[in-house]
């Protein structure tokens, strides 16, 4: 009798659920009635997942390659979902704020984990010869990494370090987007030119990048920590998961490519390009680039130090206590 009582319950919520949508409750019913069962591979398209693994040559571990950029993106997405969040909420819910950023230095984490995949995982001869296959085809050209960056700072944050103290808030999106740093990661290695790389990435790409920071403009995850009442900026886990982002997203995952590269594209002296002609070694080093998310949360010291500590600890082992 229970058990009627609550199926009665749940079909009179179901019919409220209903009415209120101006939808009629029995068509639905019908519809269950010639419904599958859902399967996991169905309800995570398990078929087209593992059918999108296109090699263009036979060499093995293209698949790999393939494979792990495609699991990088998804993590990309995650962290984007996360941070859709953060900018769309308006309750100043501290706890809220610290959960969001917690859950994108997981996905950060398990990226920065996870690249011994690309670093130690693949027969560096045949990189070196299926990559020539890819042209101009970069991982410089993941947009949603260039939206992760524009839904943490704003753009003045991310103007080329040779040019940073010539731009602020004050100058229009378009400006700054001009003078944006990983631009200069994509010149030509002996004509300064913009590479086709760049060029197609433009192309596709600048129009969505463009509405995205202006949809941010002042209220960027940096301007939403701003805007937190005062008791909420100084506090001690909110200010870590924060510094935390930075240094994965800014420091660690830069440096674990720095790997992947020397790895594969240094030898014996003598650097190879990278795919797309990106000149790697200027663009990838933290201390070269100095892009910091959130600057008001670190001393002047710690700022001109950016990156250095990790790049000397990675590259430089003499140099570990």
């Amino acid at each position: 009798m229970k058990n009627d009582e609550r199926i009665e319950s749940q079909i009179n919520k179901l019919e409220e659920k209903y009415k209120n949508s101006g939808q009629d409750l029995s068509s639905y019913l019908d519809g269950l009635l010639y419904q599958r069962y859902l399967t996991y591979w169905d309800y995570i398209h398990l078929d087209t997942l593992l059918s999108i693994q296109v090699p263009r040559t036979h060499f093995p571990d293209e698949e790999i390659f393939i494979m792990y950029h495609q699991i990088t993106e998804l993590y990309f997405k995650l962290i984007l979902h996360e941070q859709k969040q953060i900018v769309e909420d308006k309750s100043q819910d501290l706890s809220f704020f610290i959960e969001k950023v917690n859950r994108i230095n997981n996905y950060f984490k398990a990226l920065i984990s996870s690249f011994s995949i690309m670093i130690k995982g693949m027969e560096r001869e045949q990189f070196l010869r299926y990559r020539m296959a890819l042209l101009p085809a970069s991982g410089f050209q993941s947009a949603q990494y260039r939206m992760i960056e524009i839904y943490s700072t704003p753009l003045e944050n991310m103007v080329h370090l040779s040019e940073r103290g010539q731009f602020s808030e004050k100058h229009d999106i378009e400006e700054l987007f001009e003078h944006i740093y990983w631009k200069k990661g994509a010149t030509d290695l002996t004509t300064g030119e913009k590479t086709l790389t760049l060029k197609q990435f433009e192309f596709r790409y600048t129009p969505r990048l463009l509405r995205i920071a202006n949809q941010v403009k002042n209220n960027t995850i940096y301007h939403k920590y701003l805007q937190l009442p005062e008791s909420s900026r100084k506090d001690t886990a909110l200010i870590k998961s924060l510094k935390d982002l930075d240094l994965n997203a800014n420091v660690n995952w830069p440096l674990m490519h720095m790997g992947s590269a020397y790895r594969y594209l240094a030898k014996e002296n003598k650097q190879v390009d990278a795919t797309g002609g990106t000149n790697w070694k200027d663009f990838l080093p933290p201390s070269f680039q100095k892009i910091i998310f959130f600057p008001t949360l670190y001393t002047e010291e710690e700022l001109d130090s950016w990156g250095k500590q990790w790049v000397d600890h990675i590259f430089n082992p003499e140099k570990k206590q």
